[in-house]
């Protein structure tokens, strides 16, 4: 049920973008489910690493709209395909949106050991809300938490997985948020 699940809005913003492109009720329903988990885990970044500075409105804001291009490449709502990438990118920017924004709609499923660690939020976000865990990745944000507020990697790894076990316990009921959305 939508009431147990509590989500943070969508910021206004993403909401006129989203609007404006004509996106499905599905699409909005997932982008409004990535939008909280990266939430937390900008969140959880900020209190667990604060020698590690994330531009959180970015991290929101590239959850929000990451997978903007959809609106146009609606088979990918349902299906695989990677059209609606470029296609969400120059939709944001054909809108006004700034490069450095605009860049998540282009790479939130090509991340690599030179990703920011806000690209590295909103992939992470874009897997783990459905519980879905990618260790490459999740390695990749553990090397910058280690490498930005020092201690042992293992130690940063263990807290992010425990992070990522209980994010993930709620993949039920947020996988049938979605669903509940028609395409």
């Amino acid at each position: 049920m939508d009431e147990d699940l509590e989500l943070l809005p969508l910021p206004d913003e993403a909401v006129a973008l989203l609007t404006g492109a004509g996106a499905p009720p599905r699409l909005v329903a997932h982008l409004r489910l990535v939008h909280d988990v990266a939430a937390r885990l900008a969140d959880w970044t900020a209190e667990r690493c604060p020698e590690l500075a994330v531009d959180r409105p970015a991290v929101l804001f590239g959850a929000a709209t990451h997978d903007i291009g959809k609106a146009v490449h609606r088979s990918e709502l349902s299906g695989p395909g990677s059209a609606h990438e470029p296609a969400g990118r120059e939709l944001l920017l054909a809108a006004g949106v700034a490069p450095e924004l605009a860049r998540f709609a282009a790479g939130h499923a090509d991340w690599g050991p030179s990703s920011t660690a806000e690209d590295l939020l909103v992939a992470l976000a874009d897997k783990v809300w459905k519980d879905k865990r990618v260790p490459e990745l999740e390695d990749l944000l553990v090397e910058v938490l280690a490498r930005a507020g020092g201690g042992e990697r293992w130690a940063w790894f263990l807290a992010l997985d425990e992070l990522l076990t209980a994010l993930g316990a709620d993949a039920g009921p947020r996988l049938a948020y979605q669903a509940r959305h028609p395409l």
